[in-house]
């Protein structure tokens, strides 16, 4: 690659850049605050039978692939759900989410 030919690359890098940069600023001043990370309406919902279901194998010590194996899911859904279970009983971790639930008579 000649000179010219990086030197037109790297124009149109910085020009997309600052045009990325510019509307980032706008949608920054325009978004207000922050939201929350987890939607309320997540947050007032209660785990659905599958969600308590890999609640049960977390508890049990299972890994994300160990769960789907059980389930027939795959390590992408089983980590949805996980995510789900942390929004919904407001835990910190997979450990705090057993224990909320077993608190919560979720799991046994």
């Amino acid at each position: 690659m000649d000179a010219a030919k990086r030197s037109e690359i790297l124009s149109r890098y910085r020009a997309h850049s600052e045009r990325f940069e510019s509307v980032a600023a706008r949608r920054g001043a325009d978004a207000g605050p922050t939201p929350a990370v987890v939607p309320l309406a997540e947050l007032e919902q209660e785990p659905t039978a599958r969600e308590i279901e890999v609640l049960q194998l977390v508890g049990d010590g299972l890994a994300n692939r160990e769960i789907g194996d059980r389930l027939f899911l795959s390590e992408e859904t089983v980590k949805s759900h996980v995510r789900h279970l942390l929004a919904k009983l407001a835990a910190r971790s997979r450990a705090h989410a057993v224990a909320v639930g077993f608190r919560r008579g979720l799991i046994d």
